[in-house]
């Protein structure tokens, strides 16, 4: 039986099953496997501790998403497929593993991070996210 998002191993199984589907995705594994070759025993804690502070309001995450995410699209193009990808397979990993208040609002805000992330990212590359379809 499923159960709500309530400590941080919970943010933990979520993010494991998560990115183990990002790694094989056809839409952007790529991007974590060939681009960026992520070192996942550094970037799970770290990922785990930004997801903690949204879900918590916990302060153990320190880093700068935005930026990170700017530097990646000067390494390789970020579109809209990208992003929606990115919260379709985080989506149903909450899905699979959760129900509750927690884990409708890591959904709510994985909608809001990649919504922010395209505008802010996709505006400074030039692109217009109303009229130019990715």
């Amino acid at each position: 039986m499923k159960k709500d998002i309530a400590e941080r191993k919970d943010i933990e199984l979520l993010l494991n099953s998560f990115y183990d589907k990002v790694r094989r995705d056809e839409v952007i594994g790529y991007i974590f496997t060939e681009i960026v070759r992520v070192d996942w025993e550094h970037h799970i804690p770290v990922i785990c501790d930004f997801w903690e502070n949204i879900l918590f309001q916990t302060t153990g995450f320190t880093g700068n998403p935005i930026a990170t995410h700017i530097k990646l699209h000067a390494l390789t193009p970020l579109t809209r497929q990208h992003f929606d990808r990115w919260v379709q397979l985080f989506t149903s990993t909450v899905d699979e593993h959760f129900i509750g208040n927690k884990a409708i609002m890591a959904k709510q805000r994985a909608l809001s991070i990649a919504t922010m992330m395209k505008y802010k990212i996709l505006e400074n590359s030039g692109q217009d996210l109303l009229n130019k379809p990715n």
